[in-house]
């Protein structure tokens, strides 16, 4: 297949190209490098890279006509400053119009979109049906809920997955990356009293295959359906470095965020699809591979 990538300088688009190109499939992307890095595809020499955004009409058109795709996955988001509304605006919402309205031109037979868990807002029960309500009330939640929104209206075949935290190569973005860092720099740590789902990028993808395999379409949420403390995570990387004293100081959440965010994966179990790494296998891997390798710059979308 010929597969075009946004965001492929990113953790989840790097990873996906990287396996992509294992299978023998043709690999393009975009990325502007706003919290992808350049490192993560340098090797792949075989991949037809455009640098830029979304947000730019034209290179867009240019970059889809030249690698004329059959899939795009839509990996490319704006989170690195939560209060940059105009660049969450640019790239979430008007980058989503651009590549929806070039992929309907380019007759592209499937669109794959990853969507936030954070469109659902403050749930009112967990896991979080896919049938819950959409209250997102952050800048990229906001954002990125109504690039999903025009997606699901237009005539493309398409498939948006609200995703739980994905664990894998690559990961800079949450506590796992964090408080590995700083332990392992001596340093102390705090935690929200929050709980969240997290997936191994095995089981990530093999959904991906399940898409192309069974041609699935629809919304799906993503997660193993389970939900586990930021503290118990903290304590696993406290056993991965031996560390006997785990007393760590739990905070409130911050307004911007969210206490449970846990996903119910039944549209995805009826699919056909199951996880197969518990909790404790997601953190470890994702742990070995930090020894194994080095972190970047890690990000939020939350507000400091």
């Amino acid at each position: 297949m010929n597969i075009f990538i946004t965001g492929i300088a990113g953790c989840l688009g790097s990873n996906l190209a990287d396996r992509f190109l294992e299978m023998g499939h043709i690999v393009s992307g975009i990325d502007n490098f706003a919290t992808g890095s350049e490192d993560y595809i340098a090797n792949q020499k075989s991949i037809n890279f455009f640098e830029g955004s979304i947000s730019d009409i034209d290179l867009l058109k240019h970059a889809i006509e030249e690698s004329n795709p059959e899939i795009i996955i839509h990996s490319a988001a704006s989170y690195k400053d939560p209060n940059d509304f105009h660049e969450d605006i640019n790239t979430n919402i008007l980058g989503m119009i651009n590549l929806v309205n070039h992929a309907d031109k380019m007759k592209v037979k499937k669109f794959i979109n990853f969507q936030t868990a954070l469109c659902y807002g403050v749930p009112e029960s967990t896991p979080i049906s896919i049938h819950s309500n959409l209250k997102p009330f952050t800048s990229y939640g906001i954002s990125k809920t109504a690039g999903e929104a025009y997606l699901m209206n237009s005539d493309l075949s398409y498939v948006s997955l609200r995703l739980g935290n994905i664990c894998g190569p690559r990961l800079s973005i949450g506590p796992i990356p964090t408080f590995y860092g700083r332990l392992k720099d001596g340093k102390k740590c705090f935690c929200t009293d929050s709980i969240r789902d997290f997936l191994d990028f095995s089981d990530f993808m093999d959904f991906i295959d399940l898409i192309f395999e069974k041609n699935i379409q629809g919304i799906f949420n993503l997660s193993t359906g389970r939900g586990n403390t930021i503290k118990e995570i903290y304590e696993l990387v406290c056993d991965h470095f031996n560390i006997k004293d785990k007393t760590i100081e739990v905070r409130e959440i911050n307004k911007d965020d969210i206490k449970e965010v846990v996903l119910d994966p039944q549209e995805a179990f009826k699919a056909g699809w199951k996880p197969k790494f518990t909790f404790e296998q997601i953190i470890k891997r994702q742990l070995k591979w930090y020894d194994n390798n080095s972190i970047d710059e890690i990000y939020s979308h939350l507000k400091k």
